[in-house]
């Protein structure tokens, strides 16, 4: 008898119900595992706040070598109330996206039948694309510093730091990425979102490198949107939308407006992609300490952060099933909010995993 494919996953539960979620996450992967022959194998990292509160440590050197030896990290939450904001932040998820090089931030968009739409007379199929989003760059890098702090003459700085082949290998990501879509039925369209009629130097390299990049792919339609032009196309008509490219702090607030189109962060999923090393997968959500221990958080982002990595790892038809899964629980739960569901976390765990 041949070996079960065994995937092996390393698992950062993390801060307040982040572990609620992940178990429900890993309930829905090792159901669909069971159905499409393959195995899981999970392994914890405690890195979080209480883990910080009692030791003084975050993410340590010694557990990234640890981490580099698995393909995927299967992310819950980080974020606690004992923890100053942004020690656990930058010292555990950009630690980790710095070092790992996963210089790609990958968020799918996509309104599921059921689910309420802030939007007026949008449906699933008017809401429905993608966003990358450089995720290692920008005023991320840490490039500045601060002279004269706490006098009324203080004077901070942060670079917006950017190098052609950082540019470069996102761009090349999303053109193929709309390529595979265009492939699946979609329109074969991506749109470069940044700030070039301010941003002159950082925006004019994005946009020479994307315009370069596109001769290499004629078969992909080529747009270009002002970051603030994109959010209100993103309210008026985000059915314009297929791929978006963008740098990192513009992805970072297109993203949560994407979330709220899509339903709110309890739907919302994304990773952390380098596509030649270690890739992280997380619900988009904070960690919900006032609910933890409740059993009434929505565990679907979680749930769809598990989908998102079994597609990375080349299990296709499998994460197919869990978001026709998904698509199924938003059409019986009442709501996507923390204890309006109408099911507890766990039975809506189930009610996936019983799905697949």
């Amino acid at each position: 008898m041949a070996d079960v494919k065994t995937y092996k996953i390393a698992v950062m539960p993390g801060d307040g119900t982040g572990p609620e979620v992940v178990n429900e996450g890993k309930k829905v992967l090792v159901a669909v595992g069971k159905k499409y022959g393959f195995k899981n194998e999970f392994t914890e990292f405690d890195f979080g706040g209480e883990r910080y509160l009692k030791t003084g440590e975050t993410l340590t050197e010694a557990a990234i070598e640890e981490l580099r030896k698995f393909k995927v990290i299967y992310l819950g939450a980080i974020g606690h109330p004992g923890v100053a904001p942004g020690i656990l932040e930058l010292g555990i998820l950009l630690k980790a996206r710095f070092a790992l090089d996963q210089y790609i931030n990958l968020r799918p968009v996509k309104l599921y039948p059921g689910v309420e739409c802030p939007l007026k007379d949008k449906k699933p199929e008017d809401i429905d694309f993608v966003v990358v989003r450089e995720n290692t760059g920008c005023v991320y890098a840490g490039h500045g510093g601060v002279t004269r702090k706490g006098s009324p003459y203080e004077v901070a700085t942060q670079v917006m730091v950017y190098d052609r082949q950082m540019v470069d290998r996102c761009l090349e990501y999303a053109f193929k990425l709309t390529q595979e879509r265009k492939k699946a039925g979609k329109p074969g369209k991506l749109t470069l979102v940044h700030k070039t009629n301010v941003l002159t130097f950082v925006g004019d390299l994005w946009f020479r490198a994307f315009m370069e990049m596109a001769k290499r792919y004629p078969d992909i339609q080529t747009d270009y949107n002002h970051v603030d032009a994109s959010c209100m196309w993103m309210v008026k008509n985000p059915e314009w939308n297929d791929v978006i490219v963008t740098s990192n702090m513009f992805g970072d607030i297109i993203t949560d407006l994407a979330a709220m189109i899509q339903g709110g962060m309890g739907i919302a999923a994304g990773g952390n992609i380098n596509p030649n090393g270690t890739s992280m997968f997380e619900p988009i959500g904070g960690s919900a300490p006032k609910y933890t221990g409740l059993n009434v958080i929505n565990p679907l982002a979680a749930i769809e952060a598990g989908r998102m990595m079994l597609d990375y790892l080349g299990e296709k038809v499998a994460a197919a099933a869990i978001q026709k899964a998904v698509a199924y629980t938003c059409t019986k739960i009442k709501s996507l909010s923390a204890g309006k569901m109408g099911y507890s976390t766990s039975q809506v765990g189930d009610m996936v995993a019983e799905n697949i």
